[in-house]
């Protein structure tokens, strides 16, 4: 992989957040294809919850200052940048105050979904090809993990279709059983539509729950990952049966170098 641009676009990366199945993968692999003389990027929203000053995140004004359009409304683009300790990688967070100032990630103290998870996961997309073309930087493969991140590949392939800068980039998902119960907000398929993406494309987002959210991102996407042992039935028949190149789950232990294979295989 050496000299290869992968960039990993993740709702979760340790050590910013909590341990878990997607946060410690966003690391992992990072590393592994960077240790391997990759370059790679990083980028994940800057929730509340990240301590600032502790993991010494600074603003990057020249990137930052930029409106997003979310559903006919303007919001700003603040971008934050750290690296982390001993490894060398640089992490870009994309911030907003009205989507990623509050305490949490996706529920509030009660476990209760924000109901603007959706216009924060449009956000999301929508920051992060901003922000990566500014730095014109031109990934060979992007890495999807996270439900959060599960529109960036919609996105990649209708708004920012005609991108130049992207023609010859693709796009992997690691599909995670760690989900969410319940949908998000019902109007969520209309705000992606606003963007002129095709209902076709999108129908599935009528009933925008983990699954769904899951396969939409699968669709519009080069390769896919099953990341979880655990995978629901549903969702691992959908990664078969979607003539899309796909990698089983590998344990931990040996996901390096089947990993990479994969990448040098069945993607690239």
């Amino acid at each position: 992989m050496n000299d290869k641009r992968i960039l990993y676009v993740s709702s979760e990366v340790v050590p910013y957040l909590a341990e878990n199945e997607v946060s410690l993968m966003s690391y992992d692999v990072p590393k592994m294809i960077n240790d391997q003389g990759g370059q790679i990027r990083i980028f994940m929203p800057r929730y509340g919850n990240i301590n600032e000053r502790r993991h010494q995140l600074h603003e990057v004004i020249r990137l930052s200052g930029m409106n997003l359009v979310v559903n006919d409304m303007d919001m700003p683009l603040i971008i934050k940048v750290a690296s982390i300790p001993k490894e060398r990688i640089q992490v870009y967070f994309i911030d907003n105050d009205e989507y990623f100032k509050r305490k949490a990630t996706f529920s509030d103290e009660d476990g209760v979904l924000y109901p603007d998870n959706d216009e924060r996961s449009i956000f999301f997309a929508k920051g992060v090809v901003e922000t990566v073309k500014k730095l014109n930087w031109v990934p060979d493969i992007i890495h999807v993990h996270g439900w959060l991140a599960g529109m960036l590949p919609v996105y990649m392939k209708h708004y920012y279709k005609d991108e130049a800068l992207f023609a010859d980039t693709k796009i992997v998902t690691s599909v995670y059983s760690q989900s969410f119960d319940g949908t998000l907000d019902p109007e969520m398929m209309s705000k992606v539509a606003f963007d002129q993406v095709p209902n076709d494309a999108i129908a599935i987002l009528e009933t925008p729950d983990y699954e769904n959210i899951m396969k939409v991102s699968i669709m519009h996407s080069d390769a896919v990952i099953v990341a979880s042992e655990d995978l629901s039935p549903s969702l691992t028949k959908f990664i078969e049966t979607s003539g899309k190149p796909f990698l089983p789950f590998v344990p931990k232990d040996g996901f390096a170098e089947a990993y990479t294979n994969f990448y040098k295989n069945q993607v690239i």
